[in-house]
């Protein structure tokens, strides 16, 4: 049997077509000299790929690029982006490229289902998807007679509650190939002047098979039945909440995304979870993450490049470089030094207060995609370009979501506990305590209302805007205050 080429993102057994297929890995310095990774980001896929390879039936292989590192005839399974297809594609050692592994539906079947559809939407296919693969399914009829479980779940905290109070994951244990990663990350920065943003800290995500399954088994025992009534709440206090912590593993390829799903509705079945639980978990899996990874595929290559609002501003120092101590809003300064100490927070403050921010001040969206994958352990290309152009900063107008993700101030304080203490205050939107997100969506809705004015779910927040007396001096406000932290 040929040997399997695998990338860092595919170290799972479903890559491999038997257990004793013999593996090669190709550790290749230039994919950290061309960007700025996260440190912790650097170090998880270097410890997962070193880890991987102490099975005696795996090469690995230390080079500059993978052309050098493959030497040998190869097969390897349809990569996560379209510059590494294109090098397995004019490699001549690479015998056979196979389809991609590590999603539940096929590309197939979902260009199937696309093909013709004038709008496309991830409830739509989520809807296919269960169909398709029978997941929390009573015969023909969805588990509990409802799809979609949205209105059991996404609470804000409890009242009062600095924590949930669930039973946080088993932490990592790091081991001399965690040891000898930080060394060597340590020499490149000071020999080859590769450079990262964030910070070192102790691993916190899976790096091998066995922890990512422990991870899993943990999540499922003791975090998935509170994991829906607060998937969108924050609190400062506990910035895990009750997620799961799986997508870094299942995106290095040490889960199969079917198996994490039939392991949340086992917990169903047998009564360990709710329902409303498990639907909103396996919506974000067989749902959300294969939808943007097979809209990465999808669109078209010039998808990326977006930027239907016209946003040129470009990302300011103290955001790039994760300069959290710089911002006074207590929401955005707790969000980034969340991104610079783990390189990982959860969907929610990736959506409403980063990306809201970003949306609202108008920032380059390419710029903001590759900022993401460079700054989350969990972040790749695909992950990221459809996540941050089209959900995020509506790029592309529409063909992915129906309306700009822009909120104020208003729902920052509903769904977490950071207004209060801020030096801000979510209901003012001019003046020196004006909040930045209250003052940066009336500004947003300002900027763009010829463009959105033609979208029915923002004609009530256009209206309001006409009723604003201050909406030039918010405006000008916002203008003046330009890049600074807020």
């Amino acid at each position: 049997m040929t040997r399997r080429w695998l990338f860092a993102d595919q170290l799972g057994p479903h890559f491999l077509d038997s257990p004793d297929q013999q593996v090669l890995l190709v550790e290749s310095k230039a994919v950290f000299r061309r960007r700025a990774f996260h440190r912790q980001k650097a170090h998880l896929i270097l410890s997962a790929l070193r880890h991987r390879a102490l099975d005696d039936r795996v090469r690995l292989v230390r080079a500059d690029t993978y052309a050098v590192g493959v030497r040998e005839r190869v097969t390897v399974c349809h990569p996560t982006s379209r510059a590494a297809r294109t090098l397995v594609n004019r490699l001549p050692t690479v015998a056979e490229v196979l389809p991609p592994r590590g999603f539940v539906t096929a590309p197939a079947d979902f260009t199937a289902w696309a093909n013709g559809r004038k709008h496309l939407r991830m409830e739509d296919f989520y809807r296919d998807a269960r169909q398709r693969h029978g997941v929390l399914m009573d015969g023909a009829e969805p588990a509990g007679g409802r799809w979609n479980l949205d209105a059991d779940n996404r609470e804000p905290p409890p009242r009062g509650a600095t924590r949930l109070g669930v039973a946080p994951p088993p932490a990592i244990v790091e081991d001399e190939i965690d040891e000898q990663v930080r060394a060597d990350l340590d020499r490149w920065e000071r020999e080859d002047g590769i450079a990262f943003v964030g910070n070192d800290g102790p691993r916190m995500f899976p790096a091998t098979r066995d922890e990512a399954l422990a991870r899993l088994d943990h999540f499922v025992e003791h975090r998935l039945a509170t994991f829906g009534p607060y998937e969108d709440a924050m609190l400062a206090g506990d910035p895990l909440m009750s997620h799961s912590l799986l997508s870094a593993a299942m995106n290095l390829g040490l889960l199969d995304p079917l198996e994490v799903v039939e392991r949340a509705e086992q917990a169903y079945r047998q009564g360990d979870a709710p329902l409303a639980s498990v639907e909103g978990f396996v919506r974000q899996i067989i749902g959300w993450r294969d939808f943007i990874w097979h809209l990465y595929w999808y669109f078209e290559p010039e998808y990326r490049a977006g930027n239907e609002l016209g946003a040129r501003g470009e990302l300011p120092r103290w955001f790039a470089e994760l300069d959290a101590d710089a911002v006074e809003a207590r929401c955005l300064s707790d969000v980034l030094a969340g991104v610079r100490d783990r390189g990982w927070v959860h969907h929610i403050p990736r959506l409403m207060v980063l990306g809201n921010y970003a949306l609202q001040r108008g920032w380059r969206p390419g710029a903001m995609a590759d900022w993401f994958h460079r700054s989350f352990v969990d972040g790749y290309e695909w992950v990221m370009t459809a996540n941050v152009i089209g959900m995020s900063q509506y790029a592309d107008r529409g063909r992915m979501s129906t309306k700009p993700y822009a909120a104020g101030g208003a729902y920052i304080n509903r769904m977490s506990d950071y207004c209060g203490g801020c030096r801000y205050d979510p209901k003012v939107r001019v003046g020196d305590a004006a909040c930045p997100y209250t003052a940066g969506y009336w500004s947003f809705l300002a900027r763009n209302e010829p463009v959105l004015a033609g979208n029915h779910r923002m004609r009530q927040p256009l209206n309001g805007l006409h009723r604003l007396a201050d909406v030039e001096a918010l405006v000008e406000q916002e203008q003046a205050r330009g890049s600074r932290a807020p």
